[in-house]
């Protein structure tokens, strides 16, 4: 074998990622609340922009409230209605627990150190921090922070302020009436042995009938395992849908929500200090930079909006049986990009953190892509389709004799879904459905 050296041309294709170009891409990730932040700082940092304060005032109530509360909108709306649809911010839990605090008979030390363990707690209302830390942080003797929890430990809701999860299910069962005393040793001793359903175990430990470890497993059930649950955390954020889809005289009609998306606007006494001044000079140099990027700004942002509304028009080509049966068809990324002549990831892109208000409710832009099962009919129905069936074979079977994966296998097949055992498990644990033998009452 002779090896030799030659000189050859050789033609390829590269895609440099521009600055500009990576705006683009970020910008059709962002949704509509971070757009709107994002033009905000923009507007800020290049003196091109024009904006009519009109705009600017309802982008400021926006900005400000965005943290706030949770709200939706219809891009047909009156500027007045989106705001009344905004719904009132509840309390958080500090809130909550402070207003309690004013009214227990403590002094003003006491008072401080509770309210310093209050703002110390996480978002699930547990106190992860150790006590000795938190004395040691207040200089304090580590009988008062104790002595505070105790407090702590008296006002609603239950359990908050518990170290871990069993301290917080026990401070639930203690203010119960009547104090169910199987169910605290059960969450004392054997709350392991509860999660992994090993009642047999538990009812020999405990010298009980499985019965009455069933029914302390229930009572268990209706305890709440975030203390914090229902309580803002200070970190809500709007979810305002990017599109709306409406339906009119029997037709859906897709329009993108850019309402609150500050219109921007080039002020033309840059363009024309360039026309008349030219293009040489640090002064016009630095304005014309400034105005190829409010242009390719202006220009990224239509394409962003022409993208989302190719994309959501694409998914209600395919999914529009969902906004009538609410059955999904089986629907790839790939399979709309090759609708509306984009790649695949332009098409994740325009679908990630992205939502739509329909008329039967508010949905993340990627609900609507799932994989395929097929059917005996040889026709191929949504995995969603079949996990609902799942779900409701499950919710009707005997739970003294409840249904194994290979028997689920079999009713699936009479309905005509052509699906394996490894396949209802897989389904099964991402619908949180335990296993059969973790199912059984006794």
């Amino acid at each position: 074998m002779q090896l030799g050296y030659g000189l050859y041309q050789q033609q390829t294709q590269k895609l440099i990622m521009t600055p500009e170009l990576r705006q683009a891409i970020t910008i059709l990730q962002f949704p509509a609340i971070e757009l709107t932040e994002y033009l905000h700082q923009q507007i800020v940092e290049n003196p091109v922009f024009d904006i009519e304060d009109k705009e600017m005032e309802r982008y400021e109530f926006f900005y400000q409230n965005s943290r706030k509360s949770l709200g939706v909108m219809k891009a047909d709306e009156e500027e007045f209605n989106i705001w009344d649809r905004i719904a009132t911010p509840t309390a958080t839990l500090e809130e909550y627990l402070l207003e309690q605090a004013r009214f227990l008979a403590i002094d003003n030390r006491q008072f401080h150190i509770l309210k310093f363990i209050i703002g110390n707690l996480d978002d699930s209302g547990y106190l992860t921090i150790p006590l000795t830390d938190l004395a040691k942080q207040l200089q304090v003797n580590l009988s008062e922070i104790e002595q505070a929890l105790t407090q702590l430990h008296s006002l609603e809701p239950v359990g908050v302020g518990a170290r871990n999860l069993q301290e917080n299910l026990l401070l639930q069962l203690k203010k119960m009436d009547p104090i169910d005393e199987k169910a605290i040793k059960i969450v004392s001793h054997h709350l392991t042995d509860l999660g992994e359903k090993r009642f047999q175990k538990i009812a020999q430990a405990l010298g009980i009938s499985l019965l009455e470890v069933q029914q302390c497993a229930d009572l268990i059930k209706t305890l709440n395992p975030s203390p914090a649950y229902g309580f803002q955390n200070g970190t809500a954020r709007y979810i305002l849908p990017d599109i709306t889809i409406e339906k009119i005289e029997g037709e859906y009609i897709v329009i993108v929500n850019d309402t609150l998306v500050p219109r921007l606007k080039i002020n033309s006494y840059y363009r024309q200090y360039i026309q008349t001044h030219g293009q040489e000079g640090e002064a016009s140099k630095y304005i014309l930079d400034k105005l190829n990027a409010a242009e390719w700004l202006v220009k990224s942002i239509e394409q962003r909006r022409n993208t989302l509304y190719k994309v959501t028009n694409a998914i209600l080509k395919y999914q529009r049986q969902f906004f009538e049966t609410k059955q999904l068809k089986p629907l790839t990324l790939k399979t709309i990009a090759e609708e509306i002549g984009v790649h695949e990831s332009t098409v994740s892109r325009a679908t990630n953190q992205k939502y739509v208000q329909t008329p039967i409710g508010i949905f993340e832009l990627k609900y609507f892509f799932n994989t395929g099962v097929a059917t005996s009919s040889g026709e191929v129905t949504s995995a969603e389709n079949v996990k609902e069936l799942i779900k409701k074979v499950v919710d009707g079977e005997n739970k003294q004799k409840p249904l194994s994966d290979q028997k689920i296998v079999e009713l699936l097949q009479q309905e005509g879904i052509e699906i394996s055992r490894r396949t209802v498990a897989k389904y099964r644990d991402e619908l949180g459905i335990l296993s059969s033998s973790k199912r059984k009452r006794f």
